[in-house]
This record gives structure tokens, C-alpha cells and sequence, in this order.
């Protein structure tokens, strides 16, 4: 479905946008996903530590859903005190080209 369809159904979640953003928009989904791009793997503590004003509580539902998408593998370390790892699935790693246009735009339009 195109950009022009949704002027037909009224719906832009229906559209390849809307899908987009159903699994990438919000405040910290993105950051995420750039953090584990650049540090993988990364353990949850480590990563609150790197985003900084998240909740631990927002946190693991962001990561949740990213799982749920199919863009976050979690990998659970049978050991005492327990260990998960977080890493990029082949379906994310194709965003990365999108993730480096965004931090192009940045450096370019930052100071502007």
C-alpha cells in the first residue's frame, strides 16, 4: 500500500509508513536499536546505563515489543546472578542504512 492508498482508505496505519512506525516510532526505539548496532551485545543494566533517563520499566517493554517485532534477539544465560544479552536480528540490521541517514540528517542540520 502506497502513501496514495491511504488517501483512499483514510487509514496511515495501513500503509508501509504506518507499519514502520508501529514497530520503530516512539521516544526510545530508535535510541535502542542505534545502541545495539554500535555495542552488541549489550546487557540490560549496560544499556540503561547508556540511554540514562529511561525506567527500568520502560525499558523492558520496549525491548518486549522489540522482540515481539522480530528486531531484538534476547539471550538468556542459564547462570547465578542471571545474564541476557540483547543483540540486532537480520530483520533490524537492514533499518541500519535508514539509522545512518538519520544521523547524516543530524550532523548536517544540527547547528542549523
Amino acid at each position: 500500500m502506497s502513501m496514495a492508498d491511504y488517501k483512499e482508505s483514510g487509514n496511515i496505519q495501513e500503509t508501509p509508513f504506518g507499519y514502520t512506525l508501529s514497530v520503530v516510532g516512539g521516544k526510545w526505539k530508535m535510541l535502542i536499536l542505534y545502541l545495539l548496532a554500535e555495542n552488541k551485545p549489550v546487557r540490560f543494566n549496560e544499556m540503561k546505563r547508556m540511554i540514562g533517563a529511561i525506567t527500568f520499566k520502560t525499558l523492558s517493554s520496549q525491548l518486549k515489543e522489540l522482540e515481539a517485532d522480530g528486531m531484538v534477539i534476547r539471550k538468556e544465560y542459564p547462570q547465578i546472578p542471571p545474564k541476557v544479552e540483547y543483540s540486532l536480528t537480520q530483520k533490524a540490521n537492514t533499518l541500519l542504512p535508514v539509522l545512518e541517514q538519520f544521523c547524516d540528517w543530524g550532523e548536517k542540520n544540527r547547528d542549523n
